[in-house]
């Protein structure tokens, strides 16, 4: 995923109402029962069967750091279905999404000008229509390009042109972002 999927991802991942857990064997013992086998998870992790079945067993307690990361994104990835669809249903409805970026934005016009690109440091309250469309194009597979020209969208309607009370017809650029943040 890119930068604007991972970080509706972190955002929905802040709903959790527990850790996931924290040893390999009790990851592993999750991931099977999530995908209904230790072939399925060994596929998954790009582990032989049998590390799979000493890992449920405990007898392998450490896996290697590469292998340690890719089990806890899946496990992270699979944890708390329920909440993370409720999340993402009060954030679409009711409450929107806070956005926290430092970008750069611009528009159209001759160098030298106030409207000239620049970098700015952006926190701002998405209303849940944006919201919406944002997990309806992540969920629909949509590109991180096509999330990218939402959120400017977003951003361009809520800051530059304040709801439509100001510069109607202004077209947002969102580029060189350095970070970006959602939270619910």
């Amino acid at each position: 995923m890119g930068m604007v999927g991972d970080g509706l991802e972190r955002a929905v991942q802040q709903a959790f109402t527990r850790p996931i857990p924290k040893s390999a064997g009790a990851q592993m013992r999750y991931l099977v029962k999530q995908l209904k086998g230790t072939r399925a998870v060994a596929d998954t992790l790009g582990v032989s069967q049998r590390t799979v079945e000493r890992y449920i067993k405990d007898q392998i307690r450490r896996p290697r750091p590469d292998l340690a990361q890719r089990l806890a994104d899946a496990v992270r990835a699979r944890w708390q279905p329920r909440i993370r669809e409720q999340a993402r249903r009060q954030a679409a409805t009711s409450t929107g999404l806070i956005i926290d970026t430092r970008a750069r934005f611009g528009f159209t016009a001759a160098p030298g000008t106030t409207d000239d690109a620049r970098l700015r440091h952006l926190t701002l309250a998405l209303p849940p229509a944006y919201a919406a469309r944002l997990f309806d194009a992540q969920q629909a597979g949509a590109t991180d390009d096509q999330l990218r020209d939402i959120t400017a969208e977003a951003l361009g309607e809520i800051y530059f042109r304040d709801g439509g009370r100001r510069a109607q017809a202004l077209m947002v650029e969102f580029t060189d972002v350095e970070q970006l943040d959602f939270g619910l």
